[in-house]
């Protein structure tokens, strides 16, 4: 039987072979969840072909290409309690959703689960999630798995109240980090975030990526949440460390540029976080310089190199 407590929101743009093989998938999975295509201003037909061979899902059709807060969109289009994120090349693994849901039902208090990622046709394992299971956050009592200060935003399920509490995801941010201002906003108001590798999202990475301008947004994007939410002391470590990392990359350094001009929105925006989350937010950002090419927990800068392998661009 259908499982009417979570509902899936699958971003796409301009993917329609993948996003067709995406809902392929979702459709198959025991829990018959309803599903809302929130299409970015696709110029490639995909909304006909959902329109055609998928008329069982809805279809949120933008105008222009809203990056992740086009999925706001469609939470806003569900009424279940719980939504599941989908990007048009990742898939929820059978009775990952019903498990998800469960563990929700049980922890009022957890605003978020994140999924093992597993990537290919080898499923290979996503090197955040190795990331994230070692945590070095304390365990929070009575909350299942490890506990995380940030999320993959197309294999996570959300407490829609609580997402929508903290007004979702920042549309200036576009794409790239995206998730880190949800997360601290959502700790910061006392809900948990945890990593649950029982639950599984399947990866096939879709060919059409632009990893260079999406690693300008990242490095745009890691130093906007640094000046939003972090104290003065914090967010200039940041930025010194950030741009000396992207000293030699010219998409690094487009990033850095970038994140000037954010500034007048910042000085108005800037809100920061509670000691308590800063203080873990620090203890992320030790352990991650303790490691040596590894990728970052989210909401610290990314290193130089890194292509996040976890969301379409």
């Amino acid at each position: 039987m259908a499982d009417p407590r979570v509902a899936v929101v699958v971003l796409t743009y301009n993917r329609a072979d993948d996003l067709s093989r995406t809902l392929t998938r979702m459709l198959a999975v025991p829990e018959r969840p309803s599903i809302v295509v929130v299409d970015n201003g696709s110029s490639d037909g995909t909304p006909a072909v959902v329109a055609q061979r998928f008329p069982g899902v809805t279809l949120v059709r933008l105008a222009a290409n809203a990056g992740a807060a086009g999925r706001n969109a469609g939470v806003a289009r569900v009424d279940a309690p719980y939504v599941a994120f989908c990007d048009d090349d990742t898939w929820w693994a059978p009775d990952s959703l019903r498990r998800g849901a469960d563990l929700l039902d049980a922890h009022p208090s957890l605003a978020v689960i994140t999924a093992r990622v597993l990537v290919g046709p080898g499923e290979r394992e996503d090197p955040t999630c190795t990331e994230m299971a070692a945590s070095p956050l304390d365990r929070e009592p009575g909350l299942p798995g490890a506990p995380i200060l940030g999320f993959l935003a197309g294999a996570s399920i959300v407490r829609r109240n609580a997402f929508l509490a903290v007004g979702g995801y920042e549309p200036r941010f576009f794409i790239g980090g995206e998730e880190a201002l949800v997360a601290v906003d959502l700790v910061a108001r006392g809900w948990g975030l945890a990593y649950v590798p029982e639950l599984t999202v399947h990866h096939h990475p879709s060919p059409r990526r632009e990893p260079r301008r999406r690693h300008g947004l990242v490095v745009r994007n890691a130093l906007w949440f640094a000046w939003l939410r972090r104290p003065l002391a914090s967010a200039l470590r940041v930025t010194v460390s950030t741009v000396m990392a992207e000293r030699a990359s010219a998409s690094g350094l487009q990033g850095c540029v970038a994140a000037l001009a954010g500034a007048g929105w910042i000085a108005k925006a800037r809100r920061v976080v509670p000691p308590h989350v800063e203080a873990r937010l620090a203890r992320l950002e030790r352990a991650r310089s303790r490691r040596t090419f590894r990728a970052p927990a989210r909401g610290t800068p990314p290193p130089p190199a890194r292509e996040d392998t976890t969301r379409a661009a």
